[in-house]
């Protein structure tokens, strides 16, 4: 069987379950002649919520020798094993659940089709369950007093309900996935079965017969009387809305109304306001570009009039223009651009493209012959670092790179090539970059080795931003994770 007939069944009888006809999914998922070990664990869960357990244990076995990494494979075979009253063998299967966790609070399935998480505090939650089974009370109440320590969320109350129950030797509910659960094939997989028309409909751009829609193969058709002896005189006729602009300089957009064009880029002006913004079509797609960026084009017809372009109307379709006011053009009046005191004209000025190694690459774009300031502020901007703690080097022919001086500026932009110049960047000897510093408002004890401990208004240097939620840092020489809610700035504000 093909991978694409594999794939239909399997989208088919994960639908068949959404429609809560797990009996067709079932059926459907037994007819795959090649089962992987996600399908193989989707026809367990059937089974095992069926009550069918012998079945259920079969199709995990398959499933997890498939895959023998499956850690949810491992955790349902268990319980299949726990209501088969099979104690010893799904506190195996429970402790390799554990164990594929590989020290891990979680394994978040969602990525791989299943959406569920597996975590660790409700594995050892079922262990301790079987143990008590087993009347290992002591082991059990161990094992639950780690998963609460492991618990992540305050939704895992029944952990704490289950020690309670240990204390008192009393059995508690075992932890199952929900029912309808299963592996989902790849969504991008799934799209790409419906068929696609790749060359779409043909369209009739000429003929002779007036209104004709047909677009297929058909006999000549008939020729028409009366030709007259000279023939018509060929035009160009406008096919586009607007006034055709030619585009001059590069244009980025900042809003979702502005639409980015390039120099030489042909664009047709539906309006233009007040504000120096221009309503233009470019590519099907119609947005805001700075008038004073394009530049009329002439199309020469034997019959076309030049086209007048709009003012501003309220309530069109063209988009409204931006709040911002529009850009002035890269040049200056006239076209003229001023480097290193001279004027030249703006059709002889290019830029120069820098490369920066850093501990990653970097490229800004700059005029030649800046001075050595103007770079390394430019590139302190790019890194976010401070200036002074930036030291510049390049490489000169036949020799090392060397530090770059501002007495050196000429030789560094003699050395460009082809308009490109390839700088190293590097932290000055004797001068860090500052770390931010916050400090404690409340105790924080450490739970696990990761965890950063403090004492309320102790000072902690923040290294690093794990989430919104977690920051990495060091205070009195240890290095860990703590809660960003539990610091504020040394200003005064909150992290």
């Amino acid at each position: 069987m093909s991978f694409v007939s594999t794939l239909r069944q399997w989208d088919e009888a994960v639908a068949c379950v959404e429609q809560r006809d797990s009996d067709s999914a079932l059926r459907i998922f037994l007819n795959i002649e090649e089962k992987n070990s996600k399908i193989a664990f989707n026809i367990g869960c059937l089974y095992l919520n069926n009550d069918e357990l012998d079945e259920a244990e079969k199709a995990f076995d398959g499933s997890i020798g498939k895959d023998e990494h499956l850690a949810v494979a491992f955790f349902q075979r268990g319980v299949a094993f726990y209501k088969k009253e099979r104690f010893e063998e799904s506190l195996l299967d429970f402790q390799q659940a554990f164990k594929q966790l590989r020290g891990n609070q979680l394994i978040d399935y969602k990525p791989l089709g299943l959406r569920y998480k597996l975590y660790a505090c409700e594995v050892l939650h079922n262990i301790g369950l079987v143990q008590a089974q087993l009347g290992k009370w002591e082991k059990a109440q161990e094992n639950l007093l780690t998963a609460l320590s492991l618990r992540a969320d305050a939704k895992f109350s029944h952990i704490d309900h289950a020690l309670d129950a240990i204390l008192k030797q009393k059995l508690f509910p075992l932890v199952e996935i929900r029912v309808g659960l299963l592996f989902k094939p790849n969504k991008h997989y799934v799209a790409e079965l419906e068929k696609k028309d790749y060359l779409g409909k043909a369209k009739v751009v000429s003929s002779i017969v007036p209104a004709d829609e047909f677009s297929g193969f058909a006999p000549l058709q008939p020729q028409v009387d009366n030709v007259p002896s000279t023939p018509k005189v060929l035009e160009v006729l406008r096919v586009f809305e607007g006034a055709p602009h030619t585009v001059l300089y590069e244009f980025v957009p900042e809003t979702k109304e502005e639409l980015a064009v390039l120099p030489g880029n042909i664009v047709f002006v539906l309006q233009k306001g007040a504000d120096n913004w221009a309503s233009v079509v470019f590519n099907e797609k119609r947005g805001l570009v700075p008038y004073n960026f394009l530049e009329p084009l002439d199309i020469v017809t034997m019959t076309s009039k030049p086209v007048q372009i709009e003012p501003v109307k309220e309530n069109d379709d063209i988009p409204a223009p931006p709040r911002r006011a529009a850009p002035s053009r890269p040049v200056g009046t006239n076209g003229l651009k001023t480097v290193n005191g001279e004027t030249s004209n703006a059709s002889e000025f290019s830029g120069c493209v820098v490369k920066v190694h850093f501990q990653f690459t970097i490229a800004i774009s700059i005029a030649p012959g800046q001075p050595y300031g103007v770079i390394l502020q430019m590139i302190s901007c790019k890194l976010k670092l401070p200036a002074s703690t930036l030291t510049l080097r390049y490489a000169k022919e036949g020799s090392d790179k060397r530090v770059i001086e501002d007495s050196e500026m000429e030789a560094v932009w003699n050395s460009v090539k082809d308009g490109r110049l390839t700088l190293w960047c590097s932290v000055t000897e004797g001068k860090s970059v500052p770390h931010e510093k916050v400090v404690a408002l409340y105790s924080y004890d450490s739970t696990t080795p990761e965890d950063l401990g403090f004492k309320q208004g102790n000072v902690i240097t923040i290294l690093s931003k794990v989430n919104d939620e977690w920051l990495e840092g060091q205070c009195n020489g240890k290095i860990g994770i703590f809660p960003s809610t539990f610091v504020k700035a040394l200003n005064g504000d909150q992290k």
